[in-house]
């Protein structure tokens, strides 16, 4: 059985493994002992922000994975909110189990209590397996996202 909670502080060496568990991420993410400050600073200024929540996915005490939802309200769509899910993975021992839809779906409810009236997501264009897994969610390609690296 998954639970879901808030992510401690504790949690953040097996979150940023789980980050830089694939092959983007191992370009990005820094997984040494003890990880760099950056990680404990950006997990504080998430804690911290009620409008931003790390979660985590348990399977008993053990966690097998994570997402950061975002909720930002909008003028457009009538002035309502929406929640942006970033940051999704789950460890590579319970891959290709179900609990990656367990999150979406959890995820989901969650803008629901939150009244949120959209959820929006980016995957990474060289991510075509999770392009395939938000689409059988029922997640939409509707606009072509831009970013700029500073």
């Amino acid at each position: 059985m998954i639970t879901f909670r808030e992510a401690r502080k504790g949690d953040l060496d097996v979150i940023v493994a789980m980050l830089a568990d694939d092959v983007l991420g191992r370009q990005r993410e820094m997984v040494t002992d003890p990880l760099p400050e950056s990680y404990s600073k950006a997990f504080q200024a998430i804690d911290e922000d009620p409008n931003n929540e790390l979660i985590v996915a348990c399977e008993g005490t053990r966690v097998v994975g994570v997402m950061q939802l975002t909720f930002t309200p909008h003028l457009t769509h009538q002035g309502s909110w929406r929640m942006t899910i970033e940051g999704v993975r789950t460890s590579s021992a319970v891959r290709g189990s179900g609990i990656g839809s367990e999150m979406i779906e959890w995820a989901i409810a969650r803008a629901g209590e939150r009244g949120c009236s959209l959820v929006q997501l980016t995957t990474d264009k060289q991510r075509e397996d999770a392009r395939r897994f938000y689409e059988k969610l029922g997640f939409k390609a509707t606009h072509e996202g831009m970013k700029l690296m500073l």
